[in-house]
């Protein structure tokens, strides 16, 4: 619908929030370029949905931050499970698979006749990578059973999927190189902590 509007008063929209994100009364949702075009503001607010919360069905990244969030809390020095984080990181790893396989929308629709018409932000692949491993090395590099976890799911990573994919799992596998000669006094912990083991044992 937006890029038909879009079409119809020859211009370019710009949607301001990404999906998922919150929006107060007075953001704005739209840039229309050139800003001239007249277009029904209501009309383009009815093709925006709200809700209360976030959606799995809509927003993939919310997904993540679902099982980073049982990872973290499971990790909290109040509960100190890291089993359950590494049962995260198992989810966090079909779901990075998952994406790393896709084609990622650029957040640039086109008309028919391949003219610009639509711009919106999505999450692409480093954000994903980001959100699924940066809380957990964080809060549970520490703890053995999470950075040898996190290291076989880096590896595989980059094994099975596409070379493009590969940097930012190579970034996020020296992070985690780093964080385990910084929490790791004895050569022995620090030759198990960076042994990749897809159970964490």
């Amino acid at each position: 619908e937006l890029v038909v509007t879009a079409q119809e008063a020859d211009c370019v929209i710009e949607l301001v929030p990404q999906v998922g994100d919150f929006v107060s009364p007075s953001d704005p949702l739209f840039r229309i370029y050139p800003a001239d075009r007249h277009i029904d503001e209501a009309a383009l607010h009815r093709m925006v949905a709200f809700g209360r919360s976030r959606t799995l069905e809509q927003d993939p990244a919310f997904a993540f931050r679902i099982m980073v969030d049982i990872a973290s809390h499971a990790l909290s020095p109040a509960i100190n499970d890291p089993t359950t984080a590494v049962l995260a990181l198992d989810q966090l790893h079909c779901l990075l698979r998952y994406v790393g396989e896709k084609q990622l929308n650029a957040g640039r629709e086109f008309d028919a006749q391949g003219k610009l018409r639509l711009i919106h932000r999505t999450p692409q692949w480093e954000d994903f990578v980001a959100l699924a491993v940066t809380e957990v090395r964080l809060f549970g590099a520490a703890s053995i059973q999470v950075p040898r976890r996190l290291r076989a799911m880096l590896e595989h990573l980059i094994a099975v999927l596409p070379e493009a994919r590969a940097p930012a799992l190579r970034q996020e596998l020296a992070l985690l190189e780093s964080a385990v000669e910084r929490d790791y006094r004895d050569a022995e912990d620090r030759r198990r902590a960076q042994t990749g083991d897809r159970q964490g044992i």
